[in-house]
Formats: C-alpha cells, sequence, structure tokens
C-alpha cells in the first residue's frame, strides 16, 4: 500500500514543480513586455541641424534617431562635401538624457563652439559644430512623444 502513496505523492510534487516553472516563465515574459511597452513609447529627443548649402543658404535637418554620423562618406547621416572633412568625422549620440558630439579620430579635428573636441562633449541649442571648413549649428526642441505607430510630422 505504501508503493502507491509514494508514487502518487512523486506525481504531485512534479505537477507542482512544473507548475512553478510555468508560473516563474509566465513572470518573466510579463515583465519583458512591460519593458518592450516602456521603451518603446518613451519620448524621443528631437535635434535639428543647420547646414550651409555653399550658395548663401541654410538646410536644416531634423532628426529623431539616437545616433547621427557626421562625415565625407556618403553613408553617414550629415555627408559633408568638404575636402577637410574625415570620411567619418563626428559622432552625434543621445544617451544619458543628453545630446553628446565626439570626434571620431578625424584628422582636422572637430571643433566645438570654437574648441578643439578632445572627449566627448555634451550639446546645448546653439552650439556651433565645426567639421572642416563646414559648420552645423544644432537646434534642440522639447522631447516630442512618439507612439510607435504614429511618425514625427513637421509643422
Amino acid at each position: 500500500m505504501s508503493g502507491p502513496i509514494v508514487l502518487a505523492l512523486r506525481l504531485l510534487m512534479a505537477l507542482s514543480l512544473y507548475g512553478f516553472l510555468a508560473w516563474a516563465l509566465y513572470t518573466l515574459w510579463l515583465g519583458m513586455q512591460q519593458e518592450a511597452e516602456m521603451i518603446t513609447s518613451r519620448r524621443a529627443p528631437e535635434i535639428s541641424l543647420t547646414i550651409p548649402d555653399g550658395h548663401g543658404e541654410a538646410v536644416i535637418r531634423h532628426f529623431i534617431q539616437s545616433e547621427i554620423m557626421l562625415g565625407r562618406d556618403p553613408i553617414c547621416d550629415i555627408a559633408i562635401l568638404d575636402d577637410t572633412a574625415s570620411a567619418r568625422h563626428a559622432r552625434l549620440s543621445y544617451h544619458h538624457g543628453q545630446w553628446w558630439v565626439e570626434d571620431l579620430g578625424s584628422t582636422n579635428g572637430t571643433r566645438l563652439n570654437q574648441v578643439l573636441l578632445t572627449f566627448p562633449t555634451v550639446l546645448t541649442t546653439g552650439d556651433e559644430i565645426r567639421c572642416g571648413n563646414v559648420s552645423l549649428v544644432v537646434n534642440m526642441t522639447a522631447d516630442v512623444f512618439l507612439s510607435p505607430t504614429h511618425r514625427l510630422v513637421e509643422e
């Protein structure tokens, strides 16, 4: 009689162990879902760069991505048409709640407000970034809420 009781206790213990594992995995899955929703609904920073076009006029480019590459290489986000700029000259990146600029080992260096950059530096509105002979002026606006199904539309 003790054999069937031991078998029943073993089955009950195995079922409770599998139930606990299922509950733990479900809880982890819910946590990942909440984290994904929080990431997709967070505020995205907007930054605008004013770039001279060489004919006395300026072009304004708006960005909502977290990294912007500047350089002579056509795959850069801002392609600089100047021989004194390096192929990958500088990078603007958003982290820790701020926009940063850093030189990527360019030949002629990157200047921020006429000062040569030697390490990543925080940007503010009105800053002038100089890559070679080309200047870009930074303009930051307030964070704009972006839902995953909506795109930012310029007013």
